[in-house]
């Protein structure tokens, strides 16, 4: 790792053009290099992570402490939190990468033509990935993780309310990188809190190939105002539940319930709850209790108000501005629609294009609801909490895109990746 830097002992612009060299050269590397050493490398984080277990709680508690002093907003500090449970994945998610087939080299679509060549596709690393992030120091373990297994070099820029525990964790890396017969360089953490190194990663086309950031809608928009190098991203996680008519009662509230209230602060967390007319009536005051108990705040339509407060339910008129927010917090908009045509209205119009979920039994409007929804994980029966890369089996995620164009949805080994076209002969020419 880097000795820590800042601006005034060094200059800013060198020290991250260093860092895109270092990260330019190590890219060649890791695109030749094998499975073999990748997954070593992969299983020496691992190791790691589990031996010091009790350094990364340390660092992550000097960290929270100097977060929440400071005044971090709430989500925030939720993501910034390490658990035990939450370091374990890490270090699980690390393995299941290792487990997971090498997408590099692989060669697909091979047909012949009547020219007698053979044409097909490689699939190959983008070359170098910076990923800037807030808070959510598991990211760190997840990039390293995903890049070096899909034979990318990564730049790292975490959140300075995460400094420590990052340094630490980039460290980790750096030893299991180098164990395993790989260049340090592989994965690099931005070692300064100065802003203006994420303008200048954003811009440094000759050495950064994708820009990754995750974090808050202020980075996200600025990112997009000032990046020259290509992005993937997503910039609000506005989720729904869709409960239909043909609802199974139970499962519609165990599903609204946990997409809510299992964690606020994260993207894939439910924000608008829409309930079929014909089951509302039903459905609504159970889900109203829970979310009382749970003191969500209920902002809901005038047909939803008039069934909460029947059932004695507290909750407040919802404003239009109300149906396109992404509270990250414990506040629900509630909306009671006719049916599914209303309901996929609705989600097109006032969504992110994060993920959404629809509650039937009812096949025929399952099918329609995954056809029409444009969104990049729809979902059916199960809570939007699933949108994530290591419940896909991906591992860990690098990030979500909802962009239509490359990746989409929660981005593991693949959308690391590109295509080439190969192509195989045996002496044809053009004629």
């Amino acid at each position: 790792m880097n000795a820590p830097i800042d601006r005034a002992s060094s200059d800013l612009a060198a020290y991250m053009t260093a860092v895109g060299r270092r990260a330019r050269a190590a890219s060649a590397a890791l695109a030749k290099a094998s499975t073999a050493a990748k997954n070593a490398a992969l299983r020496a984080i691992a190791a790691a992570i589990r031996a010091r277990r009790g350094e990364i709680v340390e660092a992550n508690a000097r960290d929270v402490a100097r977060a929440s002093m400071s005044g971090l907003e709430s989500a925030l500090l939720d993501r910034l939190k390490l658990t035990d449970d939450y370091i374990e994945q890490m270090a699980a998610g690390l393995e299941q990468v290792a487990a997971l087939p090498d997408p590099i080299g692989e060669i697909t679509d091979v047909r012949p033509q009547p020219s007698g060549i053979r044409v097909g596709r490689m699939r190959v690393p983008l070359g170098v990935v910076a990923i800037v992030y807030e808070s959510r120091p598991n990211v760190t373990i997840d990039a390293a993780g995903l890049t070096l297994k899909s034979g990318n070099a990564a730049i790292l820029r975490g959140g300075s309310e995460a400094i420590e525990c990052n340094r630490l964790l980039a460290a980790l890396i750096a030893d299991g990188v180098a164990a395993a017969g790989l260049p340090r360089d592989a994965v690099q953490l931005v070692d300064t809190t100065d802003r203006a190194a994420v303008g200048l990663l954003a811009t440094m086309t000759e050495y950064v190939d994708i820009l990754v950031p995750r974090g808050g809608r202020g980075l996200i928009e600025r990112l997009m105002r000032e990046a020259r190098v290509p992005m993937i991203k997503h910039l609000d996680g506005v989720c729904h539940v869709y409960i239909d008519g043909d609802a199974d009662l139970d499962k519609a509230v165990a599903i609204a319930d946990n997409a809510k209230t299992q964690r606020y602060g994260v993207c894939n967390a439910m924000e608008t709850l829409l309930a079929a007319r014909s089951i509302a009536p039903r459905v609504l005051p159970r889900l109203g209790r829970i979310y009382a108990d749970k003191g969500v705040e209920l902002r809901v339509c005038p047909e939803t108000k008039a069934i909460l407060q029947a059932a004695g339910i507290a909750c407040k008129d919802a404003t239009d501005e109300d149906w396109r927010t992404e509270y990250l917090a414990p506040i629900l908009a509630v909306a009671t629609v006719p049916g599914v045509d209303e309901a996929i209205a609705h989600i097109n119009a006032f969504g992110s294009k994060h993920t959404d979920a629809i509650v039937t039994e009812n096949y025929t409007t399952a099918m329609r609801f995954l056809r029409e929804v444009d969104s990049a994980s729809v979902m059916v029966n199960a809570s939007t909490r699933f949108a994530d890369g290591f419940e896909y089996g991906l591992g860990a995620e690098i990030g979500i895109s909802n962009d239509k164009l490359h990746a989409r949805g929660p981005v593991g080994l693949e959308g690391l990746t590109s295509q080439k076209y190969v192509v195989f002969g045996n002496g044809e020419v053009r004629r």
